[in-house]
């Protein structure tokens, strides 16, 4: 290549001597602690070497320098060798290493981003280079800076669908600054890889996929050196064949080892001939410092321009107006970023398409991929990212989810046609599962709008919360409810209709909230009074609100949802009140796989229209209803 300029012998040896001290550093950690996976971190040591100490650009005293190249270790396993790596450059404490995996220390058993020098947690293998494809395509589009992004990856997590989905990406979107290198060191955890050493096929597999691939000896730094020297109009897949355990004798290429630190006695030895092959070198290596042209941003108070244009009584889906606030938002901070799985004309993230051309990503139907490009798009806030496609196909993408919380990333989520109410497409399209799923995630805020005003606050309030934002959406059109200058905040319920003669609560969001208008108006013709309560956000329910105002209703609560029974709103609301004395909950929701069917028809079959919460205080009130 006419870019690669060889390396002297001098800095060769260096870099092997490092690659010798990493695999030492790698072994004394995992023994001190006891666990982990030594053998894994062996088998990378002339990679990680060559990469830190040669390739890379950046700042070693600053890991999160806009500038710096991105490194991600996708099979997070290895952390070991990681850590080793920032005590090599000075940034840790060599004998920090030995609190590895200890309580007290940063230097968890997989990379977290407590670590200054990790952008994203990995350790659930297959979606470090998902991350990575955002990180790349954020430095290419939107930072437009000379930054590379440098992802590691194990054989074994090549079996992940998610890795292939990635790699499309990246294809798509000509990625020519991405890296991935396959560590093929043959063997994963119980049984060797599917296709072991054959190399060939990996390199046809990912030039499949529409990038350029090379096959090196990843033990051999010289050839380390000149293929990560090279540059491409496509993004370089880099197959390493390497040996797991290499440098450990009684481990090297040996089944069994996954997973298990070497005893002290071993240790010893091992480590006594790794430090016979480090040889007297006067050449003293250090990253190379970036370039400076990436541009500062901030992504603080990023607000609506303007009030929500919606009248009372006028009529939209909260779709519709979610889609709508994202090109509002747009205007207001260049830094808006809308990623969508192929589902923009029914999530209406279109309409910020539309306006904000450049700042739209198409992710295509792989939702798992999209969640982790929404991590990498993330990191060292760099963007304010928002989501979108049916609230239920976000349950295929639960891990990324999951680990997004790992991550402390800040991404916002918005799955539409949540519910029945979607009505004819069936229960295939339907999300039902997804308010437990993300009440079960610690770092989740969750927001389910009721009318078009509450959606726009809720994209304003989701751009500026920190950690996972989820955004439930709904197909139908219904009123607007609130006056544009309503103030909305997080974990705050607003009271939409009260009387000093109520008997009952009603806690509704989404569409079952104008069930419950529509049933407290036929109610009032009977003279019994509802007073109905719009949590706004689901997770931090308001607690306090919805006690008060049932101790005005003698403790007589009603939950409906458009969700199934378990995990969802009416559960949140018991949770709330549980250490409440005198207190009743009748919860309505979904109880069986549904079916397709017109929305109105469906409410009603399934026990969640204005006739239903009718019947329901009906029973109350008698008496009769058992809380369940």
């Amino acid at each position: 290549m006419a870019d690669y300029h060889k390396p002297d012998q001098q800095t060769l040896q260096a870099l092997k001597n490092i690659a010798s001290r990493l695999r030492i550093n790698s072994i004394k950690a995992t023994t001190a602690a006891g666990s982990g996976h030594p053998t894994s971190c062996c088998s990378i040591a002339e990679i990680m070497s060559v990469l830190f100490f040669h390739t890379m650009k950046y700042r070693p005293e600053d890991p999160r320098n806009p500038n710096n190249d991105r490194f991600i270790l996708s099979k997070g396993h290895a952390a070991p060798i990681l850590y080793a790596v920032w005590a090599e450059v000075g940034f840790l404490k060599e004998n920090e290493l030995l609190n590895l995996r200890k309580i007290e220390s940063i230097l968890e058993g997989h990379p977290v981003p407590k670590q200054q020098f990790v952008d994203v947690a990995t350790g659930s293998l297959g979606q470090g280079l998902g991350a990575a494809c955002g990180m790349a395509y954020t430095g290419k589009h939107f930072d437009k800076a000379s930054y590379r992004v440098f992802c590691l990856l194990g054989d074994g997590e090549l079996s992940e669908g998610s890795v292939w989905e990635a790699m499309a990406f990246a294809s798509y979107y000509q990625l020519n600054n991405l890296v991935a290198i396959l560590d093929i060191n043959r063997l994963g955890q119980s049984d060797p890889t599917p296709l072991q050493h054959h190399v060939e096929k990996y390199q046809r597999r990912c030039e499949a996929f529409g990038w350029h691939a090379a096959v090196v000896d990843g033990h051999n730094v010289e050839e380390l050196c000149k293929v990560l020297g090279q540059t491409r109009h496509q993004p370089l897949a880099i197959i390493a064949k390497t040996m797991k355990g290499k440098g450990i004798p009684a481990a090297e290429d040996k089944m069994g080892w996954h997973g298990k630190p070497l005893s002290k006695d071993m240790a010893e030895s091992v480590i006594k001939e790794l430090q016979g092959r480090i040889v007297s070198c006067s050449k003293r290596i250090s990253p190379s410092p970036p370039n400076e042209d990436a541009s500062p941003v901030s992504l603080r108070n990023v607000r609506m321009p303007s009030e929500p244009s919606f009248k009372v009584g006028d009529k939209i889906a909260t779709r519709k107006a979610y889609g709508m606030a994202l090109a509002k938002l747009g205007r207001n901070n260049d830094h808006v970023v809308v990623l969508d799985g192929d589902t923009k004309n029914s999530t209406f993230s279109e309409l910020f398409k539309n306006e904000h051309p450049d700042r739209y990503v198409e992710c295509f139907i792989a939702e798992q991929n999209m969640v982790s490009v929404a991590i990498g798009c993330a990191v060292r806030e760099r963007n304010v990212v928002f989501a979108s496609t049916f609230a239920t196909f976000f349950s295929r993408a639960y891990d990324q989810l999951r680990m997004a919380a790992i991550s402390e990333s800040n991404i916002n989520v918005c799955g539409s046609h949540c519910g029945i109410s979607i009505g004819e497409d069936g229960p295939s399209q339907m999300g039902l599962e997804d308010l437990a799923m993300f009440r079960a995630i610690p770092t989740a805020t969750i927001f389910y709008p009721s009318d078009g005003v509450s959606a726009e606050k809720a994209v304003e309030l989701a751009a500026n919360t920190k950690g996972l934002c989820f955004i439930r959406t709904s197909r139908p059109e219904n009123n607007i409810i609130y006056n544009s200058r309503e103030d909305f905040h997080v974990g705050q319920a607003k009271v939409v209709y009260k009387s000093s003669e109520d008997h009952v609560t009603v806690v509704a969001a989404g569409v079952t909230l104008h069930e419950a208008f529509a049933a407290a108006e036929q109610l009032k013709k009977e003279k019994i009074h509802l007073r109905l309560i719009d949590p706004f956000t689901i997770k931090p329910l308001d607690g306090k609100t919805i006690i008060d105002n049932a101790r005005a209703t003698r403790g007589r609560i009603i939950t409906v949802e458009d969700h199934y029974y378990e995990g969802g709103l009416g559960e949140a609301v018991c949770s709330a009140v549980v250490n409440e004395n005198g207190f009743t909950v009748h919860r309505l929701a979904v109880s069986q796989v549904p079916r397709s069917g017109k929305a109105h028809e469906l409410l009603q079959a399934f026990g969640i229209d204005r006739d239903s919460i009718v019947q329901a205080v009906h029973k109350m009130l008698s008496g009769s209803a058992n809380s369940k």
